[in-house]
């Protein structure tokens, strides 16, 4: 059978789809590269906002319009929230709540078995890096799932229930595998990734350093950390690492104002999240931080606002990821009193968002003639700008640190899923420019 996988939202929703994709191949699948190859669609929905849930309906109707004869199947936060609504779009054959996510393989399995369709050969190939919308030179790995924090803004953890932990044994062999099939980079994900391990007696730190002393995979990258489950003494990790820890940390701030972090049930406050960047930075050279941020929480007046502009320059953020407050039903921020004009939630996040383009501005010119390792991921569009010479070809990829890179290499040179040490040499826009510190056969025959 082809299957089609799409996700919407978190990266953990993307670790669940490249998992799954794995899961179909080696058990006789293919992987359709689009929804109107497929005889199965699966959909992994977001609900994390209002307008989320409503990309998830927008997708289900869209796969049904681009593929009337594929059979859809939904889960994710949306398809657990609201089931009886996503069973009820186009084509939706079966709903699978997130509580019943590790049982999809066999779901789709038996929907395949009892299709009319007639199955396809399949090739049984591991997906490698490059191969197909799944197979890329990062790859997302899923170690935790759920989260016990009520943050009253957050429909998660509704969505998502109470924290599971896998096996440190389990992520470590999973590891191996992805770099046996030339994957370069892990990025760990999780609902509460800070809080692994601790329906298992284990933590965070006892899972990296196993990561550490088992695997060989050149990068492992940590993805969303909540600021209070840390505490200065993890940082030691990188030093540990031999380099194969990432320097970026993505920790969700939500607000720069005491008075707007109480509101929303935080468990630290401006001032802890400014020392623990202060300790991260004096242990990991080269560090870059990037967060999320709300706009416009109810009770969140001038002064507050001003408060998270205030903060936010303070910190230097390379990145940072805005969204205007939205009430979720079933949150308790929902009933709060205080609800700004949604004109107000727009302006705010506009004005944080172009906070965003110039502290981001800032750090890459920061970082201009530092030499840094990037991973190479693709051929990129050369851009109508005369920079590059026309018998070159341009490539994307991302530094240590988390930073978007184009560079220019000779035409026919492969640069696909390679590290190499490049010296960033200019800004345009907001993209940096690299080139190669020495010839580009050297650092390939390395």
């Amino acid at each position: 059978m082809r299957m089609y996988l799409e996700s919407l939202g978190c990266r953990l929703n993307y670790a669940e789809m490249a998992g799954l994709g794995r899961q179909l191949v080696e058990a006789g699948h293919e992987l359709a590269a689009s929804a109107g190859d497929a005889d199965i669609c699966v959909l992994n929905s977001c609900a994390v906002t209002g307008e989320a849930a409503r990309k998830s309906r927008q997708l289900v109707r869209q796969l049904a319009q681009v593929n009337p004869r594929a059979r859809l199947v939904v889960t994710g936060c949306y398809a657990t929230l609201e089931g009886e609504a996503t069973a009820a779009l186009p084509n939706v054959e079966l709903v699978v709540s997130n509580a019943r996510k590790d049982e999809l393989l066999s779901l789709i399995a038996s929907r395949a078995a009892d299709s009319r369709i007639a199955p396809r050969d399949a090739e049984r190939l591991p997906l490698q890096p490059g191969d197909g919308e799944l197979g890329r030179t990062r790859a997302f790995v899923k170690v935790q799932d759920g989260c016990h924090n009520r943050c009253t803004f957050c429909i998660v953890t509704v969505a998502r229930g109470e924290e599971r932990s896998r096996p440190a044994v389990e992520v470590v062999a999973e590891i191996n595998g992805l770099h046996q099939a030339g994957y370069q980079e892990a990025v760990l994900t999780g609902v509460h990734l800070g809080g692994y391990g601790r329906d298992r007696g284990e933590d965070l730190r006892s899972l990296m350093t196993a990561l550490l002393e088992e695997t060989a995979i050149p990068r492992l990258r940590l993805s969303s950390l909540e600021p209070f489950d840390l505490d200065a003494g993890f940082f030691a990790l990188w030093q540990q690492s031999g380099g194969r820890l990432m320097p970026h940390l993505h920790l969700p701030a939500q607000s720069g104002s005491d008075t707007v972090l109480r509101r929303m049930a935080r468990r630290n406050r401006v001032a802890d999240f400014e020392a623990l960047v202060a300790a991260a930075r004096a242990h990991i050279p080269g560090l870059t931080l990037t967060t999320d941020l709300i706009a416009g929480f109810p009770g969140e007046g001038g002064e507050q606002f001003g408060e998270t502009v205030a903060f936010a320059r303070r910190v230097g953020f390379a990145h940072m990821h805005v969204f205007p407050y939205s009430a979720r039903a079933g949150t308790a921020a929902a009933r709060f009193a205080g609800q700004a004009p949604e004109a107000e939630r727009r302006r705010r996040s506009r004005l944080l968002n172009e906070l965003d383009a110039e502290l981001g501005r800032t750090v890459r010119e920061d970082m201009l003639g530092q030499v840094r390792p990037v991973l190479w991921e693709n051929r990129s569009p050369r851009p109508d700008t005369g920079l590059f010479p026309a018998s070159t070809e341009v490539w994307s990829g991302l530094t240590d640190n988390y930073l978007r890179v184009r560079m220019a290499a000779p035409e026919g040179l492969d640069l696909h899923n390679r590290i190499t040490q490049t010296r960033l040499v200019s800004l345009v826009g907001y993209e940096l420019q690299g080139q190669l510190i020495c010839s580009a056969d050297d650092q390939l025959r390395r």
